[in-house]
């Protein structure tokens, strides 16, 4: 599966960069001028430097502070108190879809820069959201069961123990006898050497990867629109506002990574591409400036339609995936106490990343 997410990322990357500056090219300006007090782009070139490395930093603390909670024992995967911190983090994922992505596509596919027909007669945002919940929750079904029946069938050993030799995890399609009497040998059972349920990590798996892809959609999008602004005015806020919102959403991230106990080299690469996805579009924004005009009516049908199909994602990852599994586990619903902190947890997420919405 770390195979399939990482070219399917690395392909992603490529696609934007060959399309988007044909697709996001300026046809008509459109929209309201902008506060010439604010416009100065010697000044925010420097401030779009800054984001670059301040969100890249706060990125790689978000994403990474969770992959090594095991070295503390309050954090690890079997104490309340991770369960609290990943209700919280997924409170952020939640507020980012509702309050950050979602509307933006409202405001972009309802603009007056667009034509009356179809785009101010049908709801195109609520519609792609809704479509991009059902085929991710067709992705997330469909993974899941193909890669159960991989296992069961001995193409896939999805344990990842520190101590076992690569080609065993990863080649059991070769040797697929020696990869099961290998399993049964170490572990007696379809369980890992923490004694996670083999089909739970092959859950935990295929959540992490589609997240993962959820969130690199819409980092994308928010670095393009940042770094093709000259607003100083903007970026200011802007730049605060993503450092705080790729921290925590980062935990949420690196939360799930934790748990697929994948080794250390495929966690590092799923954290690092989390970690420059923001600075990335970014980069590519600034790299398009001169062509790249956000009220125009390609980027803004563009980056509509591209926020909505993100908030559909973001928001069944963040219900479904995240608080449903855990609310509705066995060790949220053993305990009453738990269950109302992660609740408040929750709450303060979603209220924090919701108050950013007055920012970014």
């Amino acid at each position: 599966m770390s195979n399939f997410n990482i070219k399917h990322i690395a392909i992603f990357f490529i696609l934007i960069s060959i399309f988007t500056p044909r697709v996001l090219s300026v046809v008509e300006y459109c929209g309201e001028e902008e506060d010439n007090s604010c416009v100065n782009k010697s000044k925010a070139l420097s401030l779009k430097i800054i984001a670059i490395v301040s969100i890249l930093i706060t990125s790689m603390i978000g994403v990474c502070l969770p992959l090594f909670s095991r070295s503390i024992p309050a954090l690890s995967p079997e104490r309340s108190l991770f369960v609290i911190v990943k209700a919280f983090a997924a409170g952020i994922i939640l507020a980012t879809g509702f309050m950050h992505v979602l509307p933006d596509s409202f405001d972009m596919l309802s603009s007056s820069c667009l034509k009356e027909n179809p785009w101010h007669k049908f709801p195109f945002t609520g519609f792609v959201a809704m479509l991009s919940a059902i085929v991710t929750m067709a992705i997330d079904s469909i993974a899941t069961s193909l890669y159960s029946k991989k296992h069961k069938a001995g193409i896939v050993n999805p344990e990842i123990g520190q101590g076992q030799d690569s080609n065993d995890q990863e080649m059991g399609a070769v040797n697929a006898g020696h990869s099961h009497v290998h399993s049964h040998h170490h572990h007696g059972s379809f369980s890992t050497k923490d004694g996670v349920d083999g089909t739970k990590l092959l859950r935990y798996r295929v959540i992490a990867m589609v997240l993962e892809l959820g969130i690199i959609v819409h980092s994308i999008v928010i670095g393009l629109s940042l770094g093709a602004s000259s607003n100083t005015c903007t970026i200011k806020g802007l730049v605060a506002a993503l450092c705080f919102h790729q921290m925590f959403e980062g935990m949420g991230l690196g939360g799930c990574i934790l748990q697929t106990e994948y080794k250390f080299l495929k966690k590092a690469i799923m954290a690092f591409f989390f970690s420059v996805t923001t600075p990335f579009g970014i980069a590519l924004g600034i790299a398009l400036s001169s062509t790249y005009e956000e009220n125009s009516p390609r980027a803004l049908i563009t980056v509509g339609l591209l926020n909505a199909s993100s908030a559909g994602l973001l928001i069944y990852m963040a219900l479904v995936d995240l608080l449903a599994a855990d609310f509705m586990g066995d060790k949220l619903q053993g305990s009453v106490k738990l269950q109302i902190k992660s609740y408040m947890a929750v709450l303060l997420g979603a209220g924090g990343m919701s108050l950013m919405a007055k920012w970014a």
